[in-house]
């Protein structure tokens, strides 16, 4: 069976840090690129990460960047999403999805594999 499964989301403080990571199974990761998305309450899903499937090329929302760091470790068959200086506005289920391609891709309706997602609730 072809899943992904995220884990390492939780609760922290405003200014506190998490690493999220996203482990394949039934398939391997080194095709795909991978992508990391989030959705808020009442708000649409959004992109926040990507790495090609070499992790040559990862691109970020701006929201994010230089706070957020995407990693992938292709022999664990696992993505990362480092998030620092984490802010209220952060809070959402994050999820990790696939594409089997080596490029990232801005649509989401073109990612093959998706997890179940996983909680950052940012608050004091």
């Amino acid at each position: 069976q072809l899943q992904l499964v995220e884990s390492g989301g939780g609760l922290v403080q405003p200014g506190g840090s998490l690493r999220l990571s996203c482990a394949a199974s039934g398939f391997t990761l080194d095709y795909y690129a991978i992508g990391w998305f989030r959705q808020a309450p009442g708000k649409e899903r959004e992109g926040v990460s990507c790495s090609s499937s070499s992790g040559g090329s990862t691109n970020y929302a701006d929201s994010v960047k230089g706070r957020f760091t995407i990693s992938r470790d292709n022999a664990k068959n696992t993505v990362y999403l480092q998030m620092n200086s984490l802010k209220p506005e952060d809070t959402a289920v994050y999820y990790c999805a696939a594409l089997e391609r080596p490029r990232c891709s801005d649509y989401e309706f073109e990612y093959d594999y998706w997890g179940q997602g996983t909680q950052v609730t940012v608050s004091s």
